[in-house]
Protein backbone atom coordinates (compact mmCIF):
# COMPACT_ATOMS: atom_id res chain seq x y z
CA UNK A 1 0.00 0.00 0.00
CA UNK A 2 1.17 3.66 -1.09
CA UNK A 3 1.24 5.90 1.95
CA UNK A 4 1.00 9.76 0.03
CA UNK A 5 4.06 11.85 0.46
CA UNK A 6 3.48 14.71 2.70
CA UNK A 7 4.32 17.57 1.23
CA UNK A 8 7.39 19.64 2.77
CA UNK A 9 6.55 22.66 3.13
CA UNK A 10 3.33 20.95 5.14
CA UNK A 11 5.57 19.28 7.30
CA UNK A 12 8.11 22.36 8.11
CA UNK A 13 4.72 24.34 8.39
CA UNK A 14 3.51 21.54 10.69
CA UNK A 15 6.87 22.03 12.98
CA UNK A 16 6.49 25.87 13.08
CA UNK A 17 3.24 25.20 14.75
CA UNK A 18 4.87 22.53 16.92
CA UNK A 19 7.45 25.30 18.19
CA UNK A 20 4.38 28.12 18.56
CA UNK A 21 2.48 25.75 20.40
CA UNK A 22 5.90 25.08 23.03
CA UNK A 23 5.89 28.93 22.80
CA UNK A 24 2.70 29.59 23.93
CA UNK A 25 1.32 26.58 25.65
CA UNK A 26 4.43 24.53 27.28
CA UNK A 27 3.11 22.21 24.72
CA UNK A 28 4.36 18.73 25.60
CA UNK A 29 2.88 16.68 22.69
CA UNK A 30 4.44 19.45 19.97
CA UNK A 31 7.35 19.11 21.93
CA UNK A 32 7.51 15.20 21.77
CA UNK A 33 6.80 15.62 17.64
CA UNK A 34 9.76 17.76 17.55
CA UNK A 35 12.55 15.61 19.32
CA UNK A 36 10.88 12.56 17.64
CA UNK A 37 11.48 14.14 14.55
CA UNK A 38 14.89 16.19 15.31
CA UNK A 39 16.76 13.89 17.95
CA UNK A 40 17.88 11.41 15.24
CA UNK A 41 18.52 13.87 12.72
CA UNK A 42 20.88 15.83 15.16
CA UNK A 43 22.39 12.67 16.75
CA UNK A 44 23.22 11.71 13.24
CA UNK A 45 24.60 15.11 11.87
CA UNK A 46 27.01 15.35 15.14
CA UNK A 47 28.46 11.71 14.49
CA UNK A 48 28.96 12.28 10.58
CA UNK A 49 31.26 14.99 11.50
CA UNK A 50 33.41 12.69 13.34
CA UNK A 51 31.45 13.24 16.86
CA UNK A 52 31.33 10.56 18.89
CA UNK A 53 27.64 9.35 20.28
CA UNK A 54 27.80 9.91 23.46
CA UNK A 55 28.56 13.75 22.72
CA UNK A 56 26.56 13.63 20.02
CA UNK A 57 23.53 12.47 22.59
CA UNK A 58 24.85 15.30 25.02
CA UNK A 59 24.70 18.17 22.42
CA UNK A 60 20.98 16.57 21.28
CA UNK A 61 19.47 17.00 24.86
CA UNK A 62 21.18 20.52 24.79
CA UNK A 63 19.84 21.57 22.02
CA UNK A 64 16.07 20.35 22.57
CA UNK A 65 16.16 22.07 26.19
CA UNK A 66 16.96 25.15 24.63
CA UNK A 67 14.30 24.72 22.06
CA UNK A 68 12.37 24.19 25.19
CA UNK A 69 13.79 27.26 26.73
CA UNK A 70 13.51 29.91 23.75
CA UNK A 71 10.81 28.64 21.49
CA UNK A 72 9.47 32.03 21.80
CA UNK A 73 12.36 33.46 19.93
CA UNK A 74 11.41 31.54 16.71
CA UNK A 75 10.30 33.37 13.79
CA UNK A 76 9.28 31.66 10.67
CA UNK A 77 10.10 34.19 8.81
CA UNK A 78 13.70 34.34 9.30
CA UNK A 79 13.89 30.50 9.51
CA UNK A 80 12.65 27.09 9.05
CA UNK A 81 12.43 24.89 12.06
CA UNK A 82 15.14 22.94 11.16
CA UNK A 83 17.24 25.95 10.20
CA UNK A 84 16.74 27.28 13.52
CA UNK A 85 17.17 23.96 15.24
CA UNK A 86 19.96 22.74 13.41
CA UNK A 87 21.97 26.56 14.45
CA UNK A 88 21.65 25.77 18.02
CA UNK A 89 22.96 22.40 17.97
CA UNK A 90 26.14 23.83 15.61
CA UNK A 91 26.47 26.16 18.25
CA UNK A 92 26.42 23.94 21.39
CA UNK A 93 28.92 22.01 19.00
CA UNK A 94 31.27 24.90 18.48
CA UNK A 95 31.42 25.71 22.19
CA UNK A 96 31.84 22.70 23.08
CA UNK A 97 35.03 22.57 20.87
CA UNK A 98 36.05 25.90 22.43
CA UNK A 99 36.05 24.72 25.77
CA UNK A 100 37.70 21.51 25.06
CA UNK A 101 40.48 23.34 23.42
CA UNK A 102 40.63 26.08 26.51
CA UNK A 103 44.02 24.90 28.33
CA UNK A 104 44.07 23.79 32.24
CA UNK A 105 44.61 25.93 34.61
CA UNK A 106 48.57 25.41 36.03
CA UNK A 107 48.93 27.42 38.83
CA UNK A 108 52.36 27.33 38.36
CA UNK A 109 52.36 29.26 34.86
CA UNK A 110 55.26 31.80 35.03
CA UNK A 111 51.72 34.43 33.77
CA UNK A 112 49.78 33.02 37.22
CA UNK A 113 52.95 34.50 39.41
CA UNK A 114 52.77 37.54 40.60
CA UNK A 115 54.82 40.53 39.65
CA UNK A 116 57.84 41.52 41.73
CA UNK A 117 56.88 44.66 43.36
CA UNK A 118 57.58 47.66 41.43
CA UNK A 119 60.71 50.16 42.36
CA UNK A 120 59.62 53.25 43.86
CA UNK A 121 60.37 55.85 41.03
CA UNK A 122 58.20 53.71 39.03
CA UNK A 123 55.73 53.87 41.37
CA UNK A 124 55.93 57.80 41.37
CA UNK A 125 56.03 57.90 37.75
CA UNK A 126 52.81 55.45 37.24
CA UNK A 127 51.27 57.49 40.17
CA UNK A 128 52.39 60.98 38.22
CA UNK A 129 50.29 60.01 35.44
CA UNK A 130 47.50 59.02 37.20
CA UNK A 131 47.20 61.88 38.43
CA UNK A 132 47.52 63.78 35.43
CA UNK A 133 45.17 61.85 33.58
CA UNK A 134 42.44 62.38 36.50
CA UNK A 135 43.47 66.12 36.71
CA UNK A 136 42.06 66.07 32.51
CA UNK A 137 39.62 64.18 33.30
CA UNK A 138 38.09 66.84 35.53
CA UNK A 139 38.42 69.10 32.65
CA UNK A 140 36.13 67.79 30.43
CA UNK A 141 32.69 67.76 29.79
CA UNK A 142 30.61 65.48 32.11
CA UNK A 143 29.41 63.39 28.61
CA UNK A 144 33.08 63.31 27.47
CA UNK A 145 34.31 62.27 30.64
CA UNK A 146 31.31 59.63 31.20
CA UNK A 147 31.94 57.70 27.74
CA UNK A 148 35.48 57.84 28.09
CA UNK A 149 35.08 55.88 31.38
CA UNK A 150 32.24 53.85 30.58
CA UNK A 151 34.84 53.02 27.53
CA UNK A 152 38.67 52.88 29.67
CA UNK A 153 37.54 52.07 32.71
CA UNK A 154 34.74 50.15 32.79
CA UNK A 155 35.96 48.43 29.53
CA UNK A 156 32.76 48.33 27.99
CA UNK A 157 31.88 48.45 24.14
CA UNK A 158 30.13 50.60 21.88
CA UNK A 159 27.12 49.00 22.20
CA UNK A 160 26.69 48.62 26.01
CA UNK A 161 27.85 52.17 26.05
CA UNK A 162 25.40 53.64 23.45
CA UNK A 163 22.20 51.67 25.43
CA UNK A 164 23.24 52.62 28.93
CA UNK A 165 23.45 55.95 28.08
CA UNK A 166 20.39 55.83 25.31
CA UNK A 167 22.31 57.40 22.87
CA UNK A 168 22.78 55.97 18.80
CA UNK A 169 26.28 54.05 18.47
CA UNK A 170 27.71 56.01 15.94
CA UNK A 171 27.15 58.84 18.68
CA UNK A 172 28.82 57.51 21.39
CA UNK A 173 31.99 56.47 18.91
CA UNK A 174 32.39 60.10 18.11
CA UNK A 175 32.04 61.63 21.81
CA UNK A 176 34.80 58.91 22.69
CA UNK A 177 37.12 59.97 19.96
CA UNK A 178 36.68 63.23 20.54
CA UNK A 179 36.89 63.28 23.97
CA UNK A 180 40.32 61.12 23.50
CA UNK A 181 41.36 63.62 22.01
CA UNK A 182 41.06 66.46 24.26
CA UNK A 183 42.50 64.53 26.50
CA UNK A 184 45.81 63.75 24.46
CA UNK A 185 45.72 67.42 23.54
CA UNK A 186 45.79 68.37 27.60
CA UNK A 187 48.45 65.32 28.58
CA UNK A 188 51.01 66.46 25.59
CA UNK A 189 50.14 69.63 26.55
CA UNK A 190 50.95 69.38 30.03
CA UNK A 191 54.19 67.16 29.20
CA UNK A 192 55.48 69.85 26.29
CA UNK A 193 55.08 72.15 29.55
CA UNK A 194 56.94 69.79 32.24
CA UNK A 195 60.19 69.71 29.42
Amino acid sequence: MDHPRRDPRESAHDLSDCIVRIATDQDEAAFDTLFRHFAPRLKSYFTRRGGDPAMAEEITQETMVLLWKNAAQFDPSKASPATWIFTIARNLGIDRLRRAKRPSFDPNDPAFIPDAEEPPDRQFERAEAERRVRDVMDTLSANEKSVLMLSFYENQSHGEIAERLGLPVGTVKSRIRLAFGKLRAALDAQTGAAQ
